[in-house]
């Protein structure tokens, strides 16, 4: 499968599964909703989850992502930025998570004065997914 095929494909898609590497080797999943923004996987998550950790520790990582139609998933490996936490309501790390909840939502927050206030309390940072290779099969 091409990567560029795949991307296409993944592009109409917000949901899938990330897995990182534990310190021991062992894979951990995780469910996560994401955005595709220039061949970068964009996903809003906490400082303090596992695979924020596991990804600070090793960046490699593995996103699946399937369809509700038969037998359709690309998986793809590939690397992992991480961005630091957001810390003030108008830093380019809030703004960017904004971007990232108008993508997958479809619309704006109710309240972005509360939206820029819970990214900053939450920690909450960005995951930048670049695929490098892929398998699967679309149908």
């Amino acid at each position: 499968m091409e990567l560029e095929n795949a991307l296409q494909w993944v592009a109409q898609q917000n949901h899938g599964i990330l897995i990182t590497i534990r310190r021991d080797g062992r894979p951990q999943s995780s469910d996560i909703s994401f955005t595709l923004k220039d061949n970068k996987f964009c996903i809003s998550v906490t400082e303090t989850r596992a695979k924020t950790k596991n990804l600070q520790h090793d960046n490699r990582a593995v996103l699946h992502v399937t369809s509700p139609q038969k037998w359709s998933y690309v998986s793809l490996s590939g690397t992992v930025q991480i961005t630091p936490p957001a810390s003030d309501p108008s830093d380019e790390i809030c703004q960017e998570l904004a971007d990232i909840y108008r993508r997958i939502s479809g619309q704006d927050h109710p309240n972005w004065d509360e939206f820029y206030e819970a990214m900053v309390e939450e920690k909450r940072l960005v995951l930048r997914f670049i695929p490098e290779t892929v398998v699967g099969q679309i149908h």
